[in-house]
């Protein structure tokens, strides 16, 4: 998929007001700092569409931008990040929720999990949350230029034995370094894939 246009939309709390047109939507989702800016920025090849920060948690909005003039990619808040407080989580936490589960246009929902790290129990427990509700997810290990491809197989493949605990086959999954542009094509194409089916 070639992007000729990546455009800003909107930014919201509320799903009622998302856009109406139409156009499926693919979510982005991840714990704080887990590279969410820097991928949807590499993955649209616009350095500062969205905003990349330090500070984990910046994200506290629902972000539509307008791809190609077909498709929305969403800009999600990202879960879990100790820092907020109790009220300021369950804030954000209700925002992914209600967006999760009330959003029809929602096509896939891309979960971020920065490869660095062995299986997090809040991961885990966020895409057993998304099986539950039938929603369906892919997986994109990011940052995987910062480690050793053999600690990468490890830690890959100690997710997928977690997964096969409750799930009988696995979701796609993909790895990306935003640095090194790797696994842009591999989403993209992901994505046209599945808009080429909606439209059969």
């Amino acid at each position: 998929m070639n992007i000729k246009a990546a455009e800003f939309v909107m930014s919201n709390t509320d799903v009622m007001k998302c856009p109406q047109d139409g156009w499926p939507e693919y979510a982005f989702i991840g714990r704080s700092n887990v590279g969410k800016s820097s991928l949807i920025n590499m993955l649209v090849n616009r350095k500062g569409l969205a905003m990349t920060s330090s500070t984990p948690g910046k994200t506290q909005l629902i972000n539509h931008f307008s791809i190609n003039g077909e498709w929305y990619l969403v800009d999600l808040p990202g879960y879990g990040y100790a820092q907020r407080g109790k009220k300021g989580r369950e804030k954000i936490e209700e925002i992914i929720r209600s967006y999760v589960e009330k959003r029809d246009l929602l096509t896939c929902l891309f979960v971020l999990i920065d490869c660095r790290h062995e299986a997090q129990k809040i991961d885990l427990e966020f895409m057993e949350y998304l099986g539950e509700n039938s929603i369906p997810f892919a997986v994109i290990f990011t940052k995987t230029d910062k480690i050793s491809n053999f600690r990468l197989k490890e830690n890959v493949e100690k997710y997928k034995v977690k997964l096969l605990e409750t799930w009988e086959e696995l979701p796609p999954i993909f790895f990306t370094s935003s640095e090194h542009k790797k696994g842009r094509d591999e989403i993209l194409n992901y994505i046209e894939e599945i808009n080429q089916s909606l439209e059969e």
